[in-house]
């Protein structure tokens, strides 16, 4: 199972629908969706906070948005 972390913060609707991309993806690719509000970190809005939702991959690469899902698949058959 692959693990993907998705740095978002609360009321950011861009942040749900890559939520919910991912939720799709998910099930295809039998991944594992970390939510992690950057809010809580002064480091992860400094690093994030401009390019909010961002997914991070297992190989420490990560995709901010704009992105779509052939973007993920993408960097998914890549790993």
């Amino acid at each position: 199972m692959t693990t993907l972390i998705l740095y978002t913060t609360a009321g950011c609707h861009l942040c749900e629908l890559a939520d919910a991309m991912l939720q799709t993806l998910a099930r295809q690719y039998q991944l594992t969706i970390i939510p992690t509000e950057i809010g809580d970190d002064d480091q992860l809005v400094e690093h994030y906070g401009v390019r909010i939702p961002v997914v991070k991959f297992p190989d420490n690469t990560d995709i901010g948005w704009p992105f779509d899902q052939h973007d993920i698949e993408i960097k998914l058959t890549q790993q």
